[in-house]
């Protein structure tokens, strides 16, 4: 079997994979329970690529043909809000709030396996889910009023009408971003396509492929031996430099604003991306992201080095979004934060961030302070520690959805 074909369908099961080991990374956590809110402390940094702009909530749903899961829904005024529902294979079912659904914005929402026909709640829209179960993550802005943002979060509730029957989900031997998992996959692909629907048109063919080179690795030992060493010496490495490097525009070391996140069609490779390097990723009409490892000049980000992303006064972050921006810095193996004496891993909007006298903004990202920055505009990296850094645009304005803005390259400090 050629190397290609192996290639293309480690990466589609690989995406399903990814969102198969967060189900059980959730459930494993201490009061867990299927269609219950898990309301996340302001400031909490324990799960990959946190985002402290907002008040942050999640939660696992799941239906059957008889119970619908009914989803509340506060009005929310004069901040950023979305509930945003996704499907196990990380494609966007819906965002609910006033620029998508301008006629409800809030209100009750009764989330509904396809093809059945519950009862419903009077009043509650009815939304059909892809399949019987999935992810819930909804965002209020904190915007100056913590207090405000978090009495909101509580207002958001899933209630299951009745007792939905919930599916295990498939086995997943663990693994890390680092370590991905190997030749076994293709071991659990039957199970895997059993559980989700995956709405992407080229779905069919795709898991077609993956049986073909199931049944190859089946075949033999060495031809089993020869798919592992494959996927991992090589396929992996390859995948990880194209999560980084190529799955999206580049611009002076950044990538992003692929125009199909979120909803991915036949872009398979993106929607793996996705699912590894911050899982739950959002429609490019809510957000717009942007990752680097590297420095303007394509060389590695190292903790131990300064740098410097400099904004002209006409191209400042705050005038391409309608909503907020942020960057975070994030450790490059596993996506967490990185501890510092600050505990400052972002900035935003919202930050007391000092311009230059010509109208200009600085950000300062480095183990020490850069000098000529104010210490308000450092990001604390570490020495010795890679790491990537994500910029998101919320909202964002045309200039950024057509590909005419991007954050600036990290330009070294001497």
């Amino acid at each position: 079997m050629d190397a290609q074909t192996i290639t293309d369908a480690y990466v589609y099961l690989l995406s399903r994979a990814l969102v198969v080991r967060q189900e059980h990374l959730d459930r494993d956590e201490e009061g867990f329970a299927y269609n219950q809110v898990k309301y996340n402390p302001l400031g909490s940094a324990d799960f990959v690529n946190p985002n402290f702009d907002v008040a942050y909530l999640e939660g696992w749903i799941a239906v059957d043909a008889d119970h619908p899961v009914v989803l509340e829904v506060p009005k929310v005024e004069g901040r950023y809000y979305t509930a945003q529902i996704l499907d196990e294979w990380g494609e966007v079912i819906v965002n609910i709030n006033e620029r998508t659904f301008p006629s409800k914005p809030f209100g009750a929402f009764a989330l509904t396996l396809p093809g059945s026909s519950p009862a419903l709640p009077a009043g509650a829209t009815r939304i059909d889910l892809h399949s019987s179960k999935a992810k819930l993550l909804a965002r209020v802005e904190l915007k100056g009023d913590p207090t405000g943002a978090l009495t909101l979060q509580k207002q958001f509730v899933l209630t299951a009408q009745g007792a939905p029957r919930i599916a295990e989900p498939p086995q997943m031997p663990p693994f890390s971003n680092q370590t991905l998992i190997g030749a076994e996959l293709f071991d659990l692909a039957e199970a895997v396509f059993a559980s989700a629907l995956d709405v992407s048109p080229h779905a069919a063919q795709m898991q077609q492929q993956v049986r073909a080179v199931a049944v190859h690795i089946a075949s033999s030992d060495d031809a089993r031996a020869a798919a592992d060493k494959q996927i991992h010496g090589q396929i992996v490495p390859a995948f990880q430099e194209f999560a980084f490097t190529k799955s999206a525009p580049q611009h002076e070391g950044w990538v992003g604003g692929a125009p199909d996140m979120g909803n991915y069609g036949v872009n398979y490779w993106l929607r793996a991306t996705v699912n590894y390097l911050g899982i739950w990723a959002n429609t490019t009409e809510e957000v717009i992201y942007f990752t680097t490892n590297r420095d303007a000049l394509g060389q590695r980000l190292d903790g131990g080095k300064g740098y410097v992303i400099h904004f002209p006064p006409d191209q400042l972050p705050d005038s391409v979004v309608d909503a907020y921006w942020s960057v975070i810095l994030v450790d490059a193996a596993d996506f967490r934060v990185v501890p510092n004496r600050l505990a400052r891993f972002n900035l935003n909007n919202q930050s007391p961030l000092q311009k230059e006298a010509d109208g200009s903004l600085k950000i300062a990202i480095g183990a020490m302070p850069v000098a000529g920055v104010p210490e308000a505009n450092w990001l604390p990296s570490a020495e010795g520690k890679a790491y990537s850094l994500t910029f998101r645009a919320y909202v964002p304005k045309e200039v950024v959805k057509q590909g005419a803005w991007a954050p600036p390259g990290l330009a070294p400090v001497a």
